[in-house]
């Protein structure tokens, strides 16, 4: 089962209302779709969307990488042999993490079809359904309470709150304005993307912790390099903290865990380089006794259904942050995971089971 072609194409959807976090706005979901075929006639897909401030990727050196790296390093190899097939592709260049993403669940969504199995089973069967969380963006309180409430009116039980962009006071109002509208009947997990300092996080999850708000735990508090800042919040406050930008690689993971700077770890595809990657970072996880969840960038359903699979596959995954198709104005995916309002299930297919992407579905990618 040799790999024949690897073709790319673009593909931008907007979104129904702008996406925002200490990081960035996004108003359009763009992405890379891989199309990988193979001699056998079976087809895979992959997705990498260009995330700027976290992975540094962007559509031409995502679209560069894999035609004119990853194509000529992988073409005509045989997919079986997949160990080193995939080695090969992660030693054919540095960084680059969502190019390799892309055309990683490309390969594996061939290789669960050959094997006639849906991918979760092929890469471990642990879960059927998955339960996600939705996303408030970072607002005024008062937006921020209203959107709240209407995700919890949409049958959402789990929110993750994204904080960090301003001051910390500001931070707990939006928080206090969300748990007044909701109450005790959502966990709210919060997302600082790298926004605050050390000594800011632990001033503020105090304070949360003093007012009863309730949190089920804090990811990514401070900047990404700093693990002795993440460390000193992880020891100073009761809520957990998981990191999320701090860990891309194995071996970052393996550093966070040494230390013990987290109490957990948000693995997503776009960062590691793919399920070959993530698949060691949760196992280490796994070996220390730390719970992981599995997110993602703003992606159609082609990519969260690659990671929704993987985090299906595997018992230590405990978290699913798999909102961002649902904040998509168009869907342009045939077949993949199936949404049931909070939950997620995986249809009778072999692979993905995606059959086809609308490239031009969304708005004019020319």
């Amino acid at each position: 089962m040799n790999i024949q072609q690897m073709e790319t194409f673009r593909t931008a959807v907007p979104l129904s209302k702008p996406f925002k976090t200490a990081l960035r706005t996004v108003y359009v979901a763009e992405a890379v779709v891989v199309k990988i075929t193979c001699d056998n006639g079976l087809i895979g897909w992959g997705e990498a969307p260009p995330t700027h401030v976290i992975t540094g990727d962007s559509l031409d050196s995502v679209e560069y990488a894999i035609q004119q790296i990853l194509k000529p390093n992988l073409i005509n190899e045989n997919l079986l042999n997949y160990e080193p097939l995939l080695q090969k592709l992660h030693k054919s260049l540095v960084r680059n993490s969502s190019a390799k993403a892309a055309v990683d669940m490309a390969i594996y969504d061939c290789l669960a079809q050959h094997s006639k199995l849906p991918l979760f089973q092929y890469l471990g069967g642990a879960k059927a359904e998955l339960e996600t969380d939705f996303t408030v963006s970072v607002n005024s309180p008062k937006e921020m309470g209203e959107d709240a409430l209407h995700y919890l009116e949409r049958g959402f039980r789990v929110l993750k709150v994204k904080v960090g962009k301003d001051d910390m006071a500001s931070d707990i109002a939006r928080i206090r304005e969300i748990r007044s509208r909701v109450g005790d009947a959502v966990e709210i997990r919060l997302d600082a993307n790298q926004g605050w300092t050390a000594k800011e996080a632990i001033r503020g999850i105090r304070k949360m912790e003093d007012l009863g708000l309730n949190i089920e735990l804090v990811e990514q508090p401070v900047i990404a390099h700093d693990l002795d800042g993440l460390k000193q919040v992880t020891d100073s406050v009761e809520t957990p903290i998981m990191a999320d930008e701090s860990v891309f690689t194995p071996e970052q993971a393996l550093q966070v865990f040494q230390t013990r700077s987290a109490d957990l770890i948000n693995i997503k595809l776009m960062k590691s380089g793919g399920i070959f990657q993530a698949e060691k970072i949760n196992s280490i996880a796994e070996a220390y006794g730390v719970e992981c969840m599995v997110g993602s960038m703003i992606e159609t359903r082609l990519g969260i259904t690659a990671a929704a699979h993987f985090a299906a596959s595997k018992s230590n995954i405990t978290r699913f942050d798999f909102d961002a198709p649902l904040m998509l104005a168009a869907d342009i995916i045939t077949g993949g995971i199936l949404y049931n309002g909070r939950k997620i299930s995986f249809p009778n297919a072999n692979g993905l089971g995606i059959t086809d992407v609308d490239v031009k579905g969304g708005v004019n990618v020319e």
